[in-house]
């Protein structure tokens, strides 16, 4: 009766919980078996004792893979705690990277679903396409092919506080790879010099490359729209290109980076705000070398560049 009551009371939450019910049944077993006979408890349960007997021992000598997956699921939280903004899927790649253990998708979400581990990110809601109304023309939306590094450049700002103080972060990216080419920060609201100086900082890198016919992809601010930030892209020889108004999903892949930096900035990095710039300077340097990217078949703009440059 004692028993019955027991698993009647605890099946609840057990099923509500997606809790294993004959590991509950195993454990209610051995928390009663010094007060009542095994074999009286196993039969008023419907389990067989030798079943019981089995479960006991693996309990006590786990097999070689409940270790290893032990030891995985330790790992694997360690990891989150460090990178809480990422699910399972970068996480085995950051994994991977760092110590060169390969597991498969599945095995990897095993390993979070055991511990507990979500992404702590944001999401964001789709936007519905704006009126194409154009300053250039979209490139990106008329199919440019690329297929090789400084092809096509996408370029945005986005914003974010720190200990009250407002910053302004301007990212230049070669879509190619995901890497980031150049970037300029301020602490002065609408500072135009952000774009101009990463543009500066860009077009000397095109200037060692003059081979490539580089497009430069952006929204149609005011700064990417005026005359000099345009004439400044002239004397190098490189297209504009500009999303529709109101669309920011025509640069999709900025607009993802930016979303995940400021995630990363604050989730993973922790950002102290005593030197921001010299923070901002070593996360960019993760960003280009340590983080693996799912678009590129979780290697990092790096390596992915270099492994371009050996074929």
């Amino acid at each position: 009766s004692t028993v019955k009551k027991r698993i009647r009371s605890e099946r609840g939450w057990c099923r509500q919980d997606n809790y294993n019910l004959r590991q509950l049944e195993y454990e209610i077993i051995l928390e009663l078996s010094g007060e009542f006979p095994v074999c009286v408890l196993c039969e008023s349960m419907g389990i067989h004792r030798s079943s019981f007997y089995y479960w006991k021992k693996r309990l006590c000598d786990p097999a070689p893979k409940i270790k290893a997956l032990a030891d995985n699921v330790i790992l694997f939280r360690e990891y989150h705690l460090k990178y809480p903004s990422h699910g399972y899927r970068w996480l085995s790649a950051k994994i991977r990277l760092d110590t060169g253990l390969k597991v498969s998708d599945t095995y990897a979400h095993k390993c979070c679903k055991i511990a507990g581990i979500k992404s702590e990110s944001k999401h964001y809601r789709y936007k519905k396409p704006g009126e194409p109304r154009k300053v250039y023309p979209n490139l990106i939306l008329a199919g440019l092919k690329i297929d090789g590094p400084m092809q096509c450049i996408v370029s945005d700002m986005t914003a974010f506080r720190l200990k009250g103080i407002y910053y302004e972060l301007t990212l230049y990216m070669d879509l190619w790879n995901n890497e980031i080419l150049s970037h300029s920060l301020s602490a002065k609201r609408g500072d135009r010099m952000t774009y101009i100086s990463g543009l500066h900082s860009l077009i000397e890198l095109k200037k060692q490359h003059p081979e490539y016919r580089t497009v430069l992809h952006s929204d149609q601010g005011s700064v990417y729209a005026s005359k000099n930030y345009n004439d400044l892209l002239g004397t190098c020889g490189i297209i504009h290109s500009m999303s529709r108004a109101g669309t920011p999903t025509d640069n999709a892949a900025m607009e993802s980076i930016n979303g995940w930096i400021k995630s990363e900035l604050f989730t993973d990095f922790h950002l102290q705000g005593e030197n921001v710039q010299e923070e901002m300077e070593a996360y960019i340097k993760f960003f280009n070398e340590e983080r693996p990217a799912y678009s590129l078949g979780y290697l990092t703009p790096k390596q992915y560049r270099e492994t371009y440059a050996t074929v």
